[in-house]
Parts: C-alpha cells; sequence; structure tokens
C-alpha cells in the first residue's frame, strides 16, 4: 500500500492562510476572498505554473469543504426573513428569473453554446448567499431594507437552484417523476426530523447536559452539527438526489431548531471557524486546481462564452430586481440586482456536475466558472458605490431639513451677518417671580 503525500494539501492550506493576509495589508484589494483562492490556485496548479496537483488528500478535503459550504449557506436562511412582503417579492422575483433563466438558456443551446440548455438555466438562476451576506455586513447594510431584500432574494435563489439541480442532474439513475416521488419522501424525513429535534430542545435534562458539555473539550454541539451533515448528505444520496441539497438542507435545519442561542453564542462560531477557516478555502483552492485555463485560451469560441454568461447572470438574477423598486427606489433596487447576479460556489459545483455527466464540455464549464470570478469582482464592488451614494443622499436630505450644529456652525461663525449680535444676546432662566424675560441686547 502506497503511504500518501501531502504536500500539495501543504500548499493548499498555506494559499488559504496567506490570501487573507494579502488582502489585510493591501485594502486597496477589492476582491472577495474566494475569488482570490481560485486565482491562486489557478496560478501554482497545471494550468498555470504546475507546482501543485489535486490527489486525494485534496480531493477529499475539497468534497469535505463543498459540503460544509453548502451547510453554512443554509444556516444563512433565516425563517424569520422568509415571510411576509418581503419573501413574496422575492418569491416573485425568483419565477421571473427561472422565466428569464429558461429563455437565455435555451438561447444559448440555439446558439450553439450548450448541449443543455436546461443545467445552465438552473446556474444562471443562482445566487452566492454566502458571499453577499459578507458584503452587507462590512457595508452595515445587512440589517437595512435594503440588506432584508438582498438576503431573502439570495436566500429563495440559492433553495431553489439546489433543489432543481438535485432533481433534474442528480448523479443517481432513474426518470424525473420518480425523483420527485423520492424527493417527497425525503420531504415527510426532513419534517419527521426538525419535529424530532424541536421536542429533544425542549427537554430541559438534555438541555443541560449540552450546556455542560458545550464548551468542554466534548464540544458537543459541533459535533451534532457534523452528524446532522453527514446524516443529510447519506440521506439526500440514498434518496437519489444531489449530496449537496442534504448538506444545504442540514443547515437550514439546524438554524430552524436552534433559534434561541442565549445559551451558547459561541457555538456558529466554532462552526464558521471549522468552515471558513479550513474546509472552505480547501474547496476554493481545489476549483482553482482543477480549472482549465489552457483549454479556454486556445478555445476562443470558449472565451467568448464568459461575457454570454456573464451577461446571462445580469439579466437571469439582475432585472426581476425591478419588482422591488416601488419599497426601496430606483438605485437601491439595482443595487439589489448586482447582488443577486453574484455568483461563484453553485456555478462551480453545477458545472463540475455538468462536466461528470457529460452534458456540457470541460472548456464550457471553465467559461461558466470564468464568468463567476468575475460577477463577485465587479458586481459586489457597483452595487457598493450604489449603496454608499444613497447613504450619502439621504443623510444630506436630512441635513437640509433638520439643521445640525455641525451644519449650521459655517453660520454661526460668521460675524458679519445681520442680527449677529441678536443671536449672540444673553438669555438668563426666568425665575418664579419673573414677569418677562429680561433679555439684554448688545448694542
Amino acid at each position: 500500500m502506497s503511504s500518501l503525500s501531502y504536500g500539495s494539501l501543504l500548499a493548499v492550506v498555506l494559499i488559504s492562510f496567506l490570501v487573507p493576509l494579502l488582502i489585510g495589508f493591501f485594502p486597496i484589494i477589492r476582491v472577495p476572498a474566494p475569488v482570490l483562492l481560485i486565482v491562486f490556485g489557478i496560478a501554482v496548479g497545471p494550468s498555470g505554473l504546475g507546482w501543485v496537483r489535486v490527489d486525494i488528500p485534496v480531493k477529499v478535503l475539497s468534497l469535505i469543504g463543498l459540503a460544509f459550504l453548502l451547510f453554512l449557506a443554509g444556516l444563512e436562511i433565516d425563517p424569520r426573513r422568509l415571510r411576509g412582503p418581503i419573501v413574496r417579492q422575492t418569491g416573485l422575483g425568483y419565477l421571473f428569473s427561472l422565466a428569464l433563466a429558461v429563455v437565455v438558456g435555451f438561447g444559448l443551446g440555439a446558439g450553439g453554446v450548450t448541449k443543455s440548455p436546461l443545467l445552465i438555466a438552473i446556474a444562471l438562476s443562482a445566487t452566492s448567499l454566502g458571499l453577499i451576506v459578507p458584503v452587507l455586513k462590512d457595508a452595515r447594510q445587512s440589517e437595512s431594507q435594503v440588506g432584508q431584500f438582498a438576503i431573502a432574494g439570495a436566500s429563495v435563489a440559492d433553495f431553489g437552484a439546489v433543489l432543481l439541480l438535485s432533481v433534474f442532474f442528480s448523479m443517481s439513475r432513474g426518470s424525473t417523476s420518480g425523483k420527485f416521488i423520492l424527493l417527497g419522501g425525503f420531504v415527510v424525513v426532513i419534517v419527521v426530523a426538525v419535529a424530532t429535534l424541536s421536542r429533544l430542545g425542549s427537554s430541559e435534562r438534555l438541555t443541560s447536559v449540552l450546556e455542560m458539555l458545550q464548551d468542554t473539550t466534548a464540544e458537543i454541539r459541533v459535533r451534532f452539527a457534523v452528524v446532522l451533515l453527514v446524516l443529510f448528505v447519506v440521506l439526500a444520496s440514498k434518496f437519489g438526489l444531489e449530496t449537496i441539497l442534504g448538506a444545504f438542507l442540514a443547515g437550514a435545519i439546524l438554524n430552524f431548531v436552534d433559534r434561541d442561542s442565549m445559551s451558547h453564542p459561541n457555538f456558529r462560531v466554532k462552526l464558521d471557524a471549522i468552515g471558513y477557516g479550513f474546509l472552505v478555502p480547501v474547496f476554493f483552492v481545489t476549483s482553482g486546481l482543477t480549472f482549465d485555463l489552457r483549454a479556454l485560451v486556445h478555445s476562443p469560441s470558449a472565451f467568448a462564452e464568459i461575457p454570454l454568461f456573464l451577461l446571462g447572470l445580469l439579466v437571469v438574477r439582475g432585472v426581476p430586481a425591478v419588482l422591488y423598486r416601488s419599497s426601496v427606489g430606483r438605485r437601491n433596487a439595482i443595487a439589489i440586482g448586482l447582488l443577486q447576479a453574484t455568483s461563484l460556489p453553485f456555478l462551480v459545483v453545477a458545472s463540475a456536475i455538468g462536466v461528470s455527466l457529460s452534458v456540457i464540455k470541460p472548456v464550457t464549464g471553465t467559461a461558466l466558472v470564468s464568468a463567476g470570478l468575475l460577477s463577485c469582482v465587479i458586481f459586489p464592488l457597483v452595487a457598493l458605490i450604489l449603496l454608499r451614494r444613497t447613504d450619502v443622499d439621504t443623510s444630506s436630505s436630512v441635513e437640509l431639513r433638520e439643521p445640525t450644529e455641525r451644519t449650521m456652525s459655517p453660520v454661526t461663525r460668521t460675524a458679519n451677518y445681520p442680527g449677529h449680535q441678536l443671536v449672540n444676546a444673553q438669555v438668563p432662566h426666568l425665575g418664579a417671580g419673573d414677569s418677562e424675560p429680561a433679555t439684554r441686547i448688545h448694542r
């Protein structure tokens, strides 16, 4: 039995360590970390310098990183946000996106760009919730109305895209109608799991034991989260669905049953540390290592597909934001549309599944991922500029309506305006026996 080599894994984790440092030392770099991780993977991989290759340890950890990425994305699904008028508008927006995606997908298919228009349509309908949430938090917009629309829209799109990809392009064999039946069975399992976990969560005895073990070396809540993740990945596979659906739903279920985090405030931080600190970066760097840049460069037709896919993302996910205009205004609606058109992890997954099923060519998958990279670089940056301009305009209008000490200071410091001496008059406090103001005006 040959021994495993960990040299490639060392290079991968070293890149995942250095990229955040690079962004920290040079804040002028306005590129999301996942994009840089993929770019560095391309640079050191077979398409670049050829220093690092995907071996067994890297491949295994990359697959686990993908599952954890979808699990953390599911954790971002907040049931409290998915209700009321916002979710109705974003739901209509996603239906609009699906209609546009079908038109764009089959248009690209008619043009000979792809052999599977439906896969392209589903891929273009997704939004990277895991990427736009940090962008909104850094801009202090996550709790604003704009942030709520963007997060709700991304949540609906993420769930819908993962579900559609699992049903129509699962690795398992079987008809589409059969997969819908299996999906119904999987839904029953989810309902039973949620009911069981909710009932267990109300047990005082179990709660006290969890609180006793949660911050010890047992890390019992983290272990339970891992069990839940692996359980739903296995169940999804047994039901003939994509494992990414199981990972995504495991995160959503955990978030639903664990709404009161007062007794364990560090639980989510620990999960983020495992995912974003170790496993997820391995997935992104590995995506760069498998990126076939040479095939893309040597295929002018495939290279020309990149702007087409980028435009497709903007049309499919950006245009439906027009439905939010009446609620947030034109400029904010454009910003939400740009954020919704930001997509990368799902494009990586969809292209990998499409290539493995031989429904798209590898070079087409590379072009699709390239469009996702560009969307992460361009769209959030433009959206933040629009949001900042909106904030400036809002603050300016407030200052015009309500003059403050800062806005009036240039006026009050001017000594030669008429009435200067009157404004500087001293007005003593009236006593109880004063019959009229004792105002002294300097003459």
